[in-house]
C-alpha cells in the first residue's frame, strides 16, 4: 500500500477550455482520509478527476500517484437507471483493473468479490439487477466494486449525497476501514459532519484551495 502522500503544486485543470482549478496547491496524507470540502462548482469533482487520471492538468504537478490504478466511486445518480447488469456483475468489474476485459475471472478474483459484497452487506443482492435497487444500495454496490479493485488510492465523489443515515454510516465505516488498511482515501463532500470525520481536509472555493489541515480548523474557516 501507499506509504507517502499526494502532493499537488500549482495545479490548473478544466474541460474544453473552461478552467475550473486555478493554482491548486495541497497535500493528501498517505493511508489517511482526506475530505474535499466546498460548495457546488468549487472544483471538488474536477480535482478527483485529475487524481483519477480522467482529466489531464493544464499546468502544475501532482506527485505521489504511483502504484496501482486509482479506484473511483462516482455518485450513484451517474449510473444509467436502465443499465441491464446485476450487482455481482458490477462488483466483478472491479477486477478488470487486473484482468482486463478479455481475461477470465479466477477463483481468487471471485473470492475478493465475495468479500467486498460481504463488507458492504449486499451479498443477498448479488443476483439483483442494479436498476432495481434503492439509491443507498446502488452506492454500496459502487463502493464494493471500487474495493474489489484493491487499489491503494480510493476516490469518492460525494458518496453520501441523497442517502439515508444508515447508508451514509455504512459507507463511512467502509471508508475508515479502507484507510486503516493503508489505503489513501480522498472524498468530496459538502457535509460538515462527513468532513469532520476525516483525518485531513481541503476547502475549495472558486477552484482554489483556501484552507487545508485539521478538519476542525478548516470547518471553522468554512463557517
Amino acid at each position: 500500500m501507499r506509504t507517502t502522500g499526494i502532493e499537488i503544486v500549482g495545479l490548473a485543470a478544466g474541460y474544453r477550455g473552461n478552467r475550473v482549478l486555478h493554482e491548486v496547491t495541497g497535500v493528501m496524507p498517505g493511508g489517511r482520509v482526506t475530505a474535499l470540502l466546498g460548495p457546488n462548482g468549487s472544483g471538488k469533482s474536477t480535482l478527483l478527476a485529475v487524481l483519477g487520471g480522467i482529466v489531464t492538468p493544464l499546468a502544475g504537478s501532482v506527485t505521489g500517484l504511483g502504484g496501482s490504478r486509482p479506484a473511483l466511486v462516482v455518485q450513484q445518480q451517474a449510473i444509467p437507471a436502465t443499465l441491464p447488469i446485476t450487482v455481482g456483475e458490477t462488483v466483478v468489474m472491479g477486477r478488470w483493473a487486473y484482468r482486463g476485459l478479455w481475461r477470465r475471472i479466477t477463483r481468487a478474483d471471485r473470492a475478493i468479490v465475495a468479500d467486498c459484497l460481504a463488507r458492504m452487506d449486499i451479498t443477498d443482492l448479488a443476483d439483483r439487477r442494479l436498476d432495481t435497487l434503492s439509491g443507498g444500495q446502488r452506492q454500496r454496490v459502487l463502493l464494493a466494486r471500487a474495493l474489489a479493485q484493491q487499489s491503494d488510492l480510493l476516490l469518492l465523489d460525494e458518496p453520501g449525497t441523497g442517502l439515508d443515515a444508515a447508508a451514509r454510516a455504512a459507507i463511512g465505516a467502509a471508508i475508515r476501514e479502507a484507510a486503516a488498511a493503508g489505503v489513501t482515501v480522498v472524498h468530496a463532500t459538502h457535509d460538515p459532519v462527513e468532513a469532520r470525520e476525516a483525518d485531513h481536509c481541503l476547502l475549495l472555493r472558486g477552484g482554489r484551495v483556501v484552507e487545508q489541515g485539521d478538519p476542525g480548523a478548516v470547518l471553522a474557516t468554512a463557517a
